[in-house]
């Protein structure tokens, strides 16, 4: 409200011009003292028009300076929630998803460890370097197949002929996050391998800062240990023990080299060690027949380590090279010097044996309590879906991130269009503590997949999810809004293309968070509704930007800002803000647009936030949120807004055509073709995900008479039913499986997604269990509907090791990237009916 009326009040001023122009305009034809007059006006003119400028550029400056200013609100974490004196259990972890193996600590400057692997000799050249996580390179499947989210993990990798098993275990203790452990082990995929590969590991620590490391090293360029120090860790302590033969004590021969170097950037790890790799070396095993192999040719002389004054301030990375045939394993020990001194150094080095008994604990207590959580065993789902879902779980915890650094924010300019003509501005450094849909294609944060990711992980941590929601309120600028894509640090930034490196501060995402927020306030847990009470008017915020700055043309209608301006390459211009990008709009976006998903987010967010006000004692925020929940809840105003009867569904409304084609035309290409019907405003004939979120979202009355109509064409095979899950796009309508240009595929656009088709699920499950004339028919088509899905992903990853971002329609493959351990983990919570 208050943009409105800044830029009511600054209109007149822009509106006044003319006339003011033609009155001074008289005023030089007169002469004496009309021409002083006629002086004077032009010098009111003037004034006004320096005060008119003046009070746009003054409004510009103020929206840019908002745009990237956190909130002033109180944060919802305590304090330092990410610190190891505040979160021990929590310091060190995963929170590398983009590589396929490494942990650090939660810190704006953390201490880094990963892996790189390669098979030497499999190819001509230098050889083939593992490290991160890419959609293309040929490793899979992967994925954890065990991990709890805070101490313990097991993950498997198949790389062509090699399988390498990836363990790791915390031990707390001190005041430093405590000791933990890896166990890397390297196997041939087929068992009675002949010729048994040389293989080459190289364990990294990476430092950011002026922290201090200082190797030992042994004989033939082994190192014994590196100890180092950091004012967040205190002293500390790593140990890289000789290859083992696995399950046996039995050591085994490797070759050494080792690269102490001033950080490069953590972007370009991976290419310095494939530049380095450049020296051949002996392996030279007592007995056998030497071979070569690609070596680093470093020292751990200060002077190699590059240029005078070289890394001060930048950081250093160490790392050592272990070659040896498969089959073996090795196993690094981090060793905190507080954990140490409380208690720790009695229990020994956590290694060899004393390692496989932690791990195996681990592993039995992860199944344990995975069984009493969700109870497949119990709901009769068989050995292998038993599996899916802990791998589900497994690999949505392992893939949780920590990310610190700036993103890039375009301010809101309170006109569309006119954000182009500002320059993006640097948002304050913050961190995230979040999960990513895809290690290998979007390892970064995005927030409306973050609502699905957290209703699985509250079920089994929700002191996780509360870390999850307050880093992402943390986010809250001055106005409210968060930005949808969360490009923070180096290691992110390197991994996104330019154009998608910029939010644009006016745009929105469905608000999802809301999710998990109302599961919260279900179960009435006392922590959980502790931290509602302390993130209430970051919640608050964040709703009433999204219900103000995204209003649409009459009340109670809403429009996602940002759609794409009608090109003449583009099918039907995105709107990527939606989350449903490709999903068919009116054909000529307006201002005019009534979004039908939209206005169903605002209302389960008033209705979440209405009754989380009332439970807090919220006397002023339940005044508003409860009459805004009320008429949005209100059936005749939906119907009144989005029911076309014509159609005889909810649909969103624009101004629109049916006649609009992509046509050849050279040179250009695939060009846009509008025939007649020319656009009018009406209802969008796009049946589809859009048509049923009135009944995704449960704002239907058990009774409606708009209730089984919803039901009918979930049901009906010629629209959305299909034998693997419920189409993002009727199979009758004239966008399904239609490119939007010519070298843009359909995303949303007949594809089944698993985070719908669980909103699905979960409302008929509801509707099942209402008394009403639809509760037979929506309790038959769950019992139908979960069935094709849990049977249908489940084939899948039988097939393909994978769980996929999409699937097909038509024949249940996989589709997208993969993996995809975001809201297709879902899956877990579809086969324990728990919605």
């Amino acid at each position: 409200m208050a943009r409105g009326e800044r830029r009511r009040r600054a209109a007149p001023a822009e509106g006044a011009r003319p006339a003011e122009r033609a009155r001074g305009g008289a005023g030089r034809r007169s002469g004496g003292a009309r021409g002083a007059a006629g002086g004077a006006a032009l010098a009111a003119v003037v004034l006004a028009l320096a005060l008119g400028l003046s009070g746009r550029w003054l409004l510009a400056w103020h929206r840019a300076r908002r745009a990237v200013t956190l909130h002033s609100a109180p944060p919802a974490l305590p304090p330092d929630s990410s610190s190891p004196a505040v979160a021990p259990e929590l310091f060190w972890g995963t929170y590398r998803p983009h590589v396929y193996f490494g942990m650090k600590t939660r810190s704006p400057k953390p201490l880094l460890t990963g892996l790189m692997w390669a098979q030497q000799g499999a190819t001509p050249g230098t050889p083939k370097l593992r490290h991160t996580c890419e959609q293309g390179d040929g490793v899979g499947p992967y994925g954890w197949e065990l991990h709890d989210g805070l101490s313990f993990g097991r993950q498997h990798i198949q790389d062509g002929a090699l399988k390498l098993t990836t363990e790791f275990v915390k031990r707390p203790g001190g005041q430093h996050g405590g000791d933990w452990s890896w166990r890397v082990t390297v196997e041939p995929q087929a068992s009675g391998t002949s010729s048994l590969p040389l293989v080459s590991l190289f364990f990294y620590v990476v430092t950011d800062g002026q922290e201090v490391l200082l190797p030992e090293i042994g004989a033939k360029g082994q190192l014994k240990f590196i100890s180092g120090h950091t004012s967040e860790l205190g002293d500390f302590r790593f140990t890289l023990l000789p290859p083992t033969i696995p399950g046996d004590a039995a050591p085994k021969y490797a070759s050494y080299n080792v690269l102490w170097s001033s950080n490069p950037g953590l972007p370009l790890l991976t290419e310095m060690v494939k530049s380095r790799l450049n020296s051949w070396f002996h392996h030279r095993p007592p007995g056998a027949s030497p071979e070569r192999y690609l070596g680093l040719p470093g020292s751990l002389k200060w002077e190699d380590r590059g240029p005078s004054g070289q890394g001060q301030g930048q950081g250093q990375f160490l790392i050592q090279q272990v070659t040896l045939k498969i089959p073996f394993s090795v196993e690094l020990v981090f060793e905190s010097g507080s954990a140490q001194a409380s208690g720790n150094q009695v229990l020994g080095l956590l290694a060899g044996s004393l390692l496989t008994q932690a791990l195996d604990s681990h592993a039995e207590a992860f199944r344990e309590r995975f069984e009493k959580t969700f109870q497949l065993k119990e709901k009769g789902l068989s050995p292998g879906e038993q599996a899916l879902g802990q791998v589900a779980l497994s690999s949505l915890l392992g893939g949780i991130g920590y990310f610190y650094g700036q993103g890039l924010v375009l301010p809101d300019m309170g006109v569309e269009g006119f954000e182009q003509k500002v320059d993006p501005a640097l948002f304050p450094p913050a961190a995230l503590f979040s999960g990513v849909p895809s290690r290998s294609f979007f390892p970064r944060g995005f927030l409306w997949d973050e609502g699905f990711h957290q209703l699985v992980v509250h079920r089994w941590d929700p002191r996780l999810t509360r870390e999850v929601l307050g880093h992402w309120l943390g986010l809250l600028n001055a106005d409210g809004w968060i930005g949808r894509e969360q490009v923070l640090g180096d290691e992110a930034r390197a991994r996104v293309p330019p154009e998608f490196l910029v939010q644009r501060a006016a745009h929105a995402n469905p608000p999802t968070l809301l999710l998990p927020v109302a599961h919260m306030l279900e179960g009435g847990d006392a922590a959980d509704l502790a931290f509602l009470r302390r993130a209430f008017p970051r919640l608050y915020a964040w709703f009433s930007w999204l219900h103000q700055s995204q209003a649409g043309p009459v009340p109670l209608s809403y429009r996602w800002r940002g759609r794409d301006p009608a090109l003449p390459t583009l099918l039907n211009p995105k709107t990527l803000p939606s989350g449903l990008d490709d999903y068919p709009r009116a054909s000529h976006p307006s201002a005019a647009e009534r979004h039908l998903d939209l206005r169903c987010w605002v209302a389960l967010g008033a209705q979440v936030l209405s009754r989380l006000a009332e439970l807090l004692g919220e006397a002023e925020a339940a005044a508003e949120l409860g009459p805004l929940a009320a008429s949005l809840a209100a059936e005749e105003s939906l119907v009144e807004l989005h029911w076309a009867p014509e159609l005889g569904v909810f649909a969103d409304f624009g101004n629109h055509t049916k006649a609009v084609q992509l046509k050849p035309r050279p040179p250009q290409g695939l060009v846009r073709v509008v025939g007649r019907p020319q656009p009018r405003l009406q209802h969008v004939d796009a049946l589809g995900y859009v048509t049923l979120f009135p009944l995704l979202l449960r704002l239907l009355e058990p009774s409606s008479p708009h209730l089984g109509p919803l039901l009918d064409v979930l049901a009906d095979s010629r629209h959305l039913w299909s034998p693997f899950g419920l189409r993002s796009l009727a199979a009758s309508s004239s966008f399904y499986r239609q490119h939007n240009s010519e070298h843009d595929p359909p995303y949303w656009r007949g594809a089944v997604w698993l985070n719908v088709n669980y909103l699905a699920l979960g409302a008929l499950h509801h509707y099942g269990h209402l008394e009403g004339p639809h509760q037979a028919q929506a309790a038959k088509l769950h019992r139908e509907l979960r069935a094709n899905v849990v049977r249908n992903v489940w084939q899948q990853y039988q097939t393909t090791g994978f769980l996929w971002e999409q699937y097909s329609d038509q024949d249940g493959h996989g589709m997208g990237c993969r993996p995809f351990h975001g809201w297709t983990t879902l899956v877990l919570l579809i086969m324990a009916e728990d919605y």
